[in-house]
């Protein structure tokens, strides 16, 4: 008996050390645990936990490379269809990513669908050698832009958010940049609620998939490394009333997404907005297409490996709900002396299908017409309604 109680003994101290030696798993309400609600109109906080402690941003990390970009087409610094050149150190970064060769480009436009859907590593790279010169330097550039917003805790190293250990921020920072890009930027935060975009022969799906399983959800952005967890920035409009929420450090991207949505629903009670039904309205699907890639990418197949610091590859869709599809297309002419490779970008007309009509696959990879891209300005948010930008 005595032998047995002393082989307990051990037993129960052998996995204690196993349990105190273990990396801890990020989880709702772990050490890597923060989130925060904001008021998006007045900025006032709504729930709070850990909002001021250091965190890693992950891919949340292009909403910042984003704002950039987004500011750059407001001082005409880019445009839509300029084109943005692939270095062989951009080309490297590790999957998640679109896989164009070096020496190849793509559109700003189609830079931007691909950081909104695939959370692209090497298409962020490649936008930070176009804006700064070298990824570093716009890392730089980041850093001193996010403080003159006010993101005092937010310090970038990289344009993607790939590990590195001095890359930190906060849930408060993070939340209150999607607050400024949907505030600063009302023509192009419509790229953030895109939920699928078609890249010449590659399909790209966002990978926020509260876009399509929460009610008024129309952004912004999720991330993961292992030194994170699974993060989101949440954007949501209901009842007249928008919300802007961050979570940071769950141990899935379902417990992730479904903390976020508790955290949202008890911010719209709090503005008096009432509960969501049981049972949701209609799956929204977003989608948007683009001209084809090059040669490389578009043999990239559809299941690509997940990035490897970014998200896990298995993801599944809410089914079972019906679907609205709204499409619309434009072409505008371009001078014949541009080159015939540059994507088009085609103004949104909305019209609805009939339900019972058959679904049609888009036109794509047709020449591409000599013209200057432009969106029309986006479908009024919270209408509930599908938008997609067609590029030629």
């Amino acid at each position: 008996m005595r032998l047995w109680s002393v082989l307990r003994a051990g037993l129960s101290a052998c996995a204690l050390a196993v349990l105190l030696t273990r990396p801890a798993v990020a989880q709702i309400g772990s050490e890597r645990y923060a989130a925060i609600v904001l008021d998006a109109r007045t900025g006032n906080v709504l729930t709070a936990a850990n909002p001021d402690e250091a965190r890693h941003p992950a891919s949340l990390t292009k909403m910042m490379t984003l704002y950039m970009v987004f500011e750059a087409l407001r001082e005409g610094r880019l445009r839509l269809d300029s084109r943005v050149p692939f270095s062989e150190e951009a080309a490297s970064r590790p999957p998640s990513k679109l896989g164009i060769p070096a020496g190849q480009s793509i559109s700003v436009e189609q830079a931007i669908l691909a950081l909104v859907t695939r959370s692209a590593n090497d298409v962020a790279a490649a936008l930070g050698e176009r804006l700064g010169g070298s990824e570093e330097r716009f890392a730089q550039m980041m850093t001193l832009r996010a403080r003159a917003l006010g993101m005092t805790r937010t310090t970038f190293r990289n344009a993607s958010g790939l590990p590195d250990i001095a890359q930190v921020t906060t849930a408060r920072d993070m939340a209150n940049l999607g607050r400024r890009l949907f505030q600063e930027f009302p023509d192009r935060y419509h790229y953030f609620g895109v939920s699928h975009a078609q890249l010449g022969g590659v399909r790209l799906r966002n990978h926020n998939r509260m876009l399509e399983t929460y009610e008024g959800v129309d952004g912004i952005k999720t991330g993961y490394i292992n030194a994170s967890g699974f993060n989101i920035v949440t954007s949501a409009s209901r009842g007249g009333q928008r919300l802007i929420g961050a979570v940071f450090g769950g141990s899935s991207w379902t417990e992730r997404d479904a903390h976020m949505a508790t955290l949202l629903d008890r911010g719209f009670d709090q503005l008096g907005v009432a509960a969501r039904a049981e049972a949701r309205g209609p799956n929204i699907l977003r989608s948007a297409s683009a001209a084809p890639l090059p040669r490389a990418a578009r043999a990239t197949p559809r299941a690509a490996p997940r990035q490897v610091a970014a998200r896990p590859a298995r993801r599944t869709a809410t089914r079972g709900q019906p679907t609205r599809q709204v499409q619309a297309r434009a072409a505008a002419s371009r001078p014949a002396a541009r080159p015939a490779a540059r994507p088009v970008a085609a103004r949104t007309a909305p019209t609805r299908r009939a339900q019972a009509a058959p679904r049609t696959r888009s036109a794509l990879g047709t020449p591409a017409r000599a013209s200057q891209p432009s969106l029309a300005p986006p479908v009024p948010r919270g209408t509930g309604t599908v938008r997609t930008a067609e590029l030629r």
